[in-house]
């Protein structure tokens, strides 16, 4: 009896055991597949090679701080690997990471490795250029740079350039210190203003070095280009005064005048007579007997120049006279008696 029931436990021990035999054969044959199969799609598909382009990303880099130099923004990386998993890389965003968060102004030589770029498992990288890139580290300031503008040519005979007003007349820059430091100015292109005889605005491109457009881009301003007549100071005679407000006639000595005045050269020049340019007169109103009375003269204003401008005069006062009455004769009116 005792026989048969160790018999009954050995065999139920044997059928479990079996059972667990069974099941572990079972794990090791379905990860032996997978394995053959993550081998053939990993190792054992074609091996194939590409060149890819991979941006550098430069991360942390402080607020303060700018990079001033001008440096190769791509390696170019040969890879090796799975046919499906290279044609995979096209839809991947793959860049060369680099953490400036420890930055300090000055040179910084960044060392380009095969470990430096983040590629799928598989992958290998067979070639990588550049090997070292060089990062200047410049502190960043802000500056207001003032703009000149350059001209070239002359006006019309007779003009003068009077200014050239520029808005705006400076820009706020905001850049690496080494370039921004200096005394620099910006200067506008070659405004022409050859034979110019009015006054113009018009817009103007900056004449930027390459270092400023890639820190402002390209810039217009406008220019108010100012053209004004040259004045010259002409001594004239012989101009006549006039009388005004007088009730009666009037006497006035002298009755003429001379005058220094500003006018336009063109003006001068191309008038016969310059006395023409100008108005003299004394007001007469109320005068009972001879006084000296102030002249009054202006300039005639001409359309298409500059206004005159009258320097001095002389005489300043001029006397003013009532006029005789004439005499009349009493004529006999009385007829004679015969």
């Amino acid at each position: 009896m005792e026989n048969l029931d160790q018999q009954k436990k050995h065999s139920f021990r044997h059928r479990l055991t079996g059972k667990a035999n069974r099941k572990d054969l079972l794990f090791k044959i379905l990860s032996l597949c997978l394995g053959t199969l993550l081998w053939y799609l990993v190792v054992g598909e074609d091996q194939v090679d590409m060149n890819i382009q991979v941006p550098i990303e430069i991360l942390n880099l402080p607020e303060n701080l700018v990079i001033s130099n001008q440096f190769k923004r791509q390696l170019n990386v040969t890879v090796r690997g799975p046919r499906s998993i290279i044609q995979d890389l096209k839809n991947r965003n793959i860049s060369r990471p680099v953490d400036l968060s420890t930055a300090e102004p000055g040179a910084i030589v960044i060392k380009n490795t095969k470990d430096s770029i983040p590629l799928p498992q598989g992958i290998s990288v067979l070639q990588l250029q550049p090997a070292n890139i060089t990062l200047a580290i410049d502190r960043l300031i802000q500056k207001a740079l003032p703009i000149s503008p350059v001209t070239e040519g002359k006006v019309s005979p007779g003009y003068r350039l009077a200014k050239i007003t520029l808005e705006p007349d400076k820009i706020v820059v905001t850049g690496p210190q080494t370039i921004l430091n200096p005394s620099v100015s910006l200067k506008t292109y070659v405004i022409n203003v050859n034979n110019l005889n009015h006054s113009i605005t018009l817009p103007v491109h900056l004449n930027l070095p390459a270092e400023f457009i890639d820190l402002i881009g390209e810039t217009v301003v406008v220019a108010k280009i100012e053209v004004k007549e040259k004045m010259v100071t002409k001594t004239i005679k012989n101009i006549p005064i006039n009388v005004r407000d007088s009730p009666h006639s009037v006497k006035i000595k002298p009755h003429t005048l001379s005058v220094v005045a500003e006018v336009a050269e063109n003006l001068i020049r191309d008038t016969p007579v310059p006395s023409m340019l100008f108005r003299a007169y004394v007001n007469a109103n109320n005068i009972e007997k001879p006084q000296e009375v102030v002249v009054t003269v202006n300039g005639v204003s001409v359309p298409g120049h500059e206004p005159i401008t009258i320097k001095s005069h002389k005489p300043l006062k001029v006397r003013v006279s009532p006029a005789k009455k004439a005499k009349t004769v009493k004529k006999n009116t009385k007829k004679k008696e015969k």
